[in-house]
């Protein structure tokens, strides 16, 4: 069986069950509203994709007694005394970082780009996040 498709949101509505089930189950399920075309994804499996395509790039510096995280390009940064507290404070940051994109900076041209890993941060625990950080498979 293809995918599912839907031309209208009433018509979604209508068939919100097997649009879920595609979802589900990896087809594709998509809704059109107006001249826009929707995808309606798993968590888990868009959550795998960006795992594999958005790459964290964390860097990690032991200076002065503790510990400094940063990933290039992305203006988050923490610091800890020790690697576990600094990973800690990144996820802090990190998630801030996402609210800070939602409340507007998805609006900012230097911020665009990074709706990639804002949907990751998102729809990541904290565990997967750090995982994720220090380069282990999230």
């Amino acid at each position: 069986m293809s995918g599912v498709h839907y031309d209208s949101c009433a018509d979604a509505r209508a068939h919100l069950e097997h649009l879920f089930d595609a979802a589900e189950n990896g087809r594709v399920a998509t809704i059109r509203r107006d001249a826009s075309r929707f995808a309606v994804v798993d968590v888990g499996r868009l959550r795998d994709c960006l795992v594999s395509s958005v790459r964290a790039h964390t860097r990690v510096v032991s200076e002065g007694g503790g510990w400094s995280v940063f990933i290039p390009g992305l203006p988050v940064a923490a610091d800890g005394t020790s690697f576990d507290d600094a990973i800690t404070e990144m996820i802090d940051a990190l998630r801030e970082y996402a609210e800070d994109w939602h409340s507007g900076l998805l609006n900012a041209e230097n911020h665009r780009d990074s709706w990639g890993i804002v949907q990751l941060i998102s729809l990541t625990d904290d565990e997967q996040l750090r995982r994720w950080l220090v380069g282990g498979v999230a």
